[in-house]
């Protein structure tokens, strides 16, 4: 009797697990690994198929959009984005388009463009509310939406080109070579500086225009 109540009392204080146990751990494991699976499928899911990116973008109405809400990188109201896409189609001002512009842009996107743009999964769109923003996948379509089509002047070229020929041609002039011979020398630099301001005033104007152009979507900058 003493034999069987030390081999008892002296076993291991971990117990073996039994079978169903076991079994369990091995469920627990198996739905584990179901829920991963589920989850890169939800991943893959997620992103844009190309046929779909070019059907959506297919439409101008959708592409203005699309480009204001990225410039608003925030909700906007369907009325705000209306007025934009309106003004943007008619290449007018917001405050110059008519309300019957506004209210056929306004029906459009109401309708059709922002709800399948919701069914994209592009947009997230309250239409209850009246209240669009762009989703997390919108940013898919980077690839696609140029932003940045306006071609960028390099501006140092041309003032390097300027000094360049304008040193040249004062040069030519101070040593008597034909045909800078025959012009003043005044006359001549007179010409230079003209030039070399017009320049001046072409990067002024340019880049106080291109600070605007966010403003507007490339296919209205283009035209």
């Amino acid at each position: 009797m003493s034999t069987i109540g030390d081999s008892s009392g002296t076993g291991s204080t971990e117990p073996e697990e039994t079978p169903d146990q076991q079994d369990s751990a091995v469920a627990k494991q198996q739905v584990s690994d179901i829920v991963d699976a589920e989850s890169e499928e939800e991943e893959s899911e997620s992103e844009l198929s190309r046929d779909l990116v070019f059907d959506v973008l297919k439409n101008q109405r959708r592409r203005y959009a699309l480009h204001y809400l990225r410039r608003a990188d925030e909700s906007v109201q369907l009325s705000e984005l209306a007025e934009q896409v309106a003004a943007w189609e008619n290449d007018i001002a917001v405050d110059a388009i008519s309300a019957a512009e506004r209210k056929r842009v306004y029906t459009a996107l109401y309708q059709s463009h922002l709800p399948k743009l919701d069914d994209a999964d592009i947009v997230d769109y309250n239409q209850n509310r009246g209240i669009v923003e762009l989703s997390d996948a919108a940013g898919q379509l980077d690839v696609y939406l140029d932003l940045e089509t306006r071609p960028d002047i390099p501006w140092c070229n041309w003032y390097l080109g300027l000094a360049v020929g304008g040193l040249g041609l004062l040069t030519g002039a101070w040593l008597g070579l034909p045909p800078f011979s025959l012009v003043g020398d005044v006359l001549l630099a007179t010409g230079v500086v003209a030039v070399y301001g017009a320049v001046a005033v072409a990067h002024t104007y340019y880049s106080r225009h291109a600070g605007g152009a966010g403003e507007t979507p490339p296919e209205i900058q283009e035209s």
